[in-house]
């Protein structure tokens, strides 16, 4: 046994291990910190050998500062760049791989999609004419830059300056080709870096040979073809192997503006801008002038195609749907019989025009779209912009643009929903919703009021109301989604006055809901799909998912009770129809960026845009005003000479309405106006005509009058 001090040495024996672990760090550290410093001072000698004074230090710092600034710059490009590859997931070159032949509802052939369509033509055997003529006009350095040329941005831009206007363009043929492959026409920044990145993407990935094929194959030529050898078919009746220097001119000069140099279209603008790029061929030594000489004595004819348009918004549109449809039935070759009406579409077209024609310049608006669907589900018309030619990108089915009121009957259907009527009262009065405080159009409050006073006249707070104390914004957005909205809808509670992002197919899909007595998943654009032998391979009564109720009748019947007196004493009383009652919501955002009218009867129902590609703001037009009006228009043709149908839960006699101006008030307000300045194009109803029809047909097939009888005559 150990003495009672053996404990006490134990302790001292750790003590001592424990200082001499101590020791051995402080002198380890302190040698290291010692040979660091000797080795500081080292480098430090060492490079003060390579120290410089006077002009060679200034210029040693601005490298330093250019290095320093290059690898951030790099950073940022980097992360610019990301958004942009995304677009290039997935097989992006079999994108065009199917070919459609569409038809209209009638069976009649409207257009056609894909590039197998007109087999591709390899560039090695297209004419020499043709290559230079297009790259003398689209990107004469195109075998010298990388995807972005410098210098032809720098020559364009000094061009436009001198010209006082956009003479050149500085995109090379790779921008071009990224901006149709991967993005579309609008203008703007993202859009621009994007496009940047991607031609940069594409010269990494593809020969020259490539772009150029693919630039030559999938771009738009007007007419509704796309690709250089549809192109040459369309126009000239004849391969592209065969084009002569003329009519390869042609063609080169299509790139710009397809639409405003068609041919078929416009024979003596085509002839024109071939002209200007013969010229461009001389300018780029690409030919002499000797050698188009002749071309430009003798310039190209065209094949006699008419002056029909195609339908090329709506085509685009039904061919995602056709890709779609053909991926599942495995047919990549066939023939679709649309539901689009020409005569609807063009009534689309045509009263688009009009409008923005008579008020663009007045209430600073540039563009709109439109949608018709008929109220079985069938789209009859898509205007996805003014002029297809000078842009592809469809506003009508790809812009998100805020809704604005437009929105708010997707949160009274909520509420129906949850238990209230149109009868229910409701305070329109200040309200706070963490930090947010939503105020009326006209900033002042009206004290309690039924919910068919707060839609028909667009007050803000009720909406705000419903959705804080009694509904919350989720079943809003599930009952919006469940209607047909496909566009990303955001959760936040000012979503209840439409802040979030919706199409105008969405929109138009979400109301014909209502017009349905509560049934969605009605629309289609496609009726049938059949290959070119005749085998149907795919029919909609036959295929596709049948409808189902999202809202319950009592809910619908009552939300059309609603909406029915918007157009009558409420904000939208220039789409009131004569003789046919109608229901819709006015919709105008902040700062007047976007003007929608989104309506229904019976028969149809049509959702209109109005605003600009750039955000900018308009000079302060509403829902109310031109977007009402243009709606009026194209439903007022589409009435007349057929059979009228009731909206569900509405009595179909007609409600009389107080009419309004032309160009008016903006939403919420209800001044009367002089009747005679309201736009009203005549429509007859369905029993009138077959009146007037029999009347016509009994006086055709009547016997002639001949001269009287001779004892007629006696007698007289």
């Amino acid at each position: 046994m150990g003495g009672p001090f053996e404990p006490r040495k134990a302790r001292g024996r750790i003590a001592a291990a424990l200082l001499a672990v101590d020791a051995w760090i402080d002198s380890t550290v302190w040698n290291a910190g010692f040979k660091l410093g000797e080795f500081w001072e080292r480098l430090t000698i060492f490079f003060r050998r390579f120290r410089v004074t006077g002009f060679r230090r200034a210029l040693v710092e601005l490298s330093s500062e250019g290095f320093t600034m290059g690898v951030a710059g790099a950073v940022l490009m980097l992360a610019l760049a990301q958004p942009a590859f995304e677009a290039t997931k997935g097989d992006w070159r079999l994108q065009g791989e199917f070919a459609v032949t569409f038809l209209d509802r009638y069976g009649a052939e409207v257009g056609r999609r894909g590039i197998i369509q007109r087999d591709s033509i390899p560039v090695d055997e297209m004419p020499d004419n043709l290559i230079k003529a297009v790259l003398a006009t689209e990107d004469r350095r195109f075998f010298q830059h990388w995807g972005i040329d410098f210098f032809g941005l720098t020559r364009a831009m000094t061009e436009n300056v001198r010209a006082n206007s956009v003479v050149q363009g500085g995109s090379t043929l790779s921008q071009q080709l990224a901006k149709n492959l991967f993005l579309t026409n609008e203008r703007t920044v993202e859009r621009k870096v994007k496009e940047a990145f991607l031609s940069l993407w594409l010269e990494m990935n593809l020969s020259k040979k490539e772009i150029l094929q693919l630039y030559l194959d999938r771009a738009y030529m007007g007419g509704g073809t796309f690709g250089i050898a549809a192109a040459a078919d369309f126009y000239f009746g004849k391969s592209v192997k065969e084009l002569n220097l003329a009519e390869s001119a042609m063609l080169a000069g299509l790139f710009k503006a397809p639409a405003r140099y068609a041919p078929h279209i416009n024979l003596p603008a085509a002839r024109a801008r071939a002209n200007e790029v013969l010229t461009n061929m001389v300018q780029g030594g690409f030919m002499t002038e000797g050698q188009v000489l002749s071309a430009r004595l003798h310039p190209a004819d065209v094949v006699d195609r008419g002056a029909d348009k195609s339908p090329d918004y709506f085509l685009d549109w039904a061919f995602e749907q056709a890709k779609e449809i053909g991926k599942k039935v495995g047919v990549r070759t066939m023939v679709a019989r649309t539901t689009v009406d020409l005569g609807l579409q063009r009534a689309a077209e045509e009263t688009l025009e009009y409008h923005l024609r008579t008020y663009g310049k007045e209430y600073d608006v540039a563009e709109g779209a439109i949608v018709m669907i008929e109220n079985n589900g069938a789209v009859r018309a898509i205007v996805g912009g003014r002029d297809y030619g000078a842009s592809q990108f469809n506003r009508a089915t790809r812009a998100l643009r805020q809704a604005g009121s437009s929105f708010k009957p997707y949160v009274f259907a909520a509420a129906m929903e949850k238990g209230f009527t149109p009868d229910s009262l409701i305070s329109d009065a200040p309200i706070t919703w963490n930090g947010w405080s939503p105020k009326n159009y006209t900033r002042g409050y009206s004290g309690r009021m039924t919910l068919t006073t707060a839609l028909v006249k667009s007050i803000n707070t009720v909406p705000v109301r419903l959705a804080k104390e009694h509904l919350t914004t989720a079943p809003v957005k599930a009952l919006a989604e469940a209607m047909g909205v496909e566009s990303p809808l955001e959760s936040h509670k000012t979503m209840v006055l439409g802040t979030s992002g919706m199409t105008v197919m969405d929109q138009a899909t979400g109301y014909s809901v209502f017009a349905n007595g509560g049934y969605a998943g009605m629309r289609y654009g496609i009726s049938q799909i059949t290959t070119h032998g005749g085998e149907v391979v795919w029919d909609h009564d036959r295929d596709a998912t049948p409808p189902h109720r999202v809202l319950s009748e009592k809910s619908a019947d009552e939300m059309n009770s609603m909406l029915v007196q918007v157009p009558e004493w409420g904000t939208a009383r220039r789409a009131a129809l004569d003789g046919i009652r109608s229901a819709g919501k006015t919709g105008t955002t902040q700062a007047y960026r976007d003007a929608w009218y989104v309506g229904y009867t019976g028969n149809y129902t049509a959702a209109v845009w109005l605003g600009n590609d750039d955000f900018s703001p308009t000079n302060e037009m509403t829902g109310g005003s031109v977007p009402a009006m243009t709606w009026h228009r194209l439903m007022a043709y589409a009435h007349q000479n057929i059979e009228l149908k009731p909206i569900p839960g509405i009595d179909n006699q007609p409600v009389e309405t107080r009419p309004v101006a032309a160009k008016g008030k903006k939403d919420g307000e209800s001044e009367e106006i002089n009747p005679a300045e309201a736009e009203r194009p005549p429509v007859l109803s369905a029993a009138t005509t077959r009146l007037l029809r029999e009347m016509s047909r009994t006086f055709r097939t009547a016997p002639p009058i001949g001269p009287p009888k001779s004892e007629t005559l006696s007698r007289l």
